[in-house]
């Protein structure tokens, strides 16, 4: 497992003309700090970026499996990561599984959860439904040790417990509309991003009136 790519965002504006960081180049390195990677552009910072969700990675797999079904190329930092990586490993990611490039020790909080911003970058309307369905959300890590990071850097792969949710339940639950209660309690358990945390106790709240 090693880093692919290590991508910048710039101020772009969408078509509708909203402004966007999510169109990124790579470079061949970037200090990472506790906000994310220094030089990087975040235009909604209502919705991203912050301490839990500094650096949103994504993987050569899963780009390799968007370029069979969409039949086009595409280059790192085409959906907006800030790395990408060869691939995530052969187990299922966790919240809370961790991953050490070079100096830097990230772990992982929540996965991506599709926006208009993404279907506009794709230049896809539906888009935001084929991310969905694809069940290849990449996902949002804290940055635990700042650092230094640069392309083909190896990377270590720290498992958390086998008790802690996956990446992928985390994201299906998201779109459920009568989550049960229980399962809720549980995602909980885990070390998740800010914003995911608050969206699920509110929906545990509002089940106990």
């Amino acid at each position: 497992m090693h880093l692919i790519s290590v991508n910048l965002g710039h101020p772009q504006l969408l078509p509708d003309k909203t402004a966007t960081g999510i169109y990124k180049s790579p470079v061949e390195a970037a200090q990472i700090s506790p906000t994310g990677l220094v030089g990087d552009h975040i235009a909604d910072q209502e919705h991203h970026g912050g301490p839990d969700q500094a650096v949103y990675v994504y993987s050569a797999e899963d780009y390799d499996w968007w370029m069979e079904q969409l039949g086009e190329a595409l280059q790192p930092g085409t959906f907006g990561e800030n790395l990408t990586f060869s691939s995530f490993g052969p187990a299922p990611l966790r919240i809370g599984d961790r991953f050490r490039i070079g100096q830097v020790l990230l772990e992982v909080s929540a996965p991506r959860i599709p926006c208009a911003t993404l279907a506009a970058r794709m230049n896809d309307p539906q888009f935001v439904k084929k991310f969905r369905q694809a069940q290849r959300p990449g996902f949002y890590a804290r940055v635990l040790q700042a650092g230094l990071v640069r392309k083909q850097d190896p990377i270590e792969k720290i498992a958390a417990p086998t008790h802690y949710v996956t990446l992928a339940e985390v994201f299906n639950l998201w779109y459920e509309k009568a989550p049960d209660a229980a399962r809720l309690r549980w995602v909980l358990t885990a070390p998740l991003a800010s914003r995911a945390r608050k969206a699920f106790a509110g929906r545990l709240q509002s089940m106990q009136f």
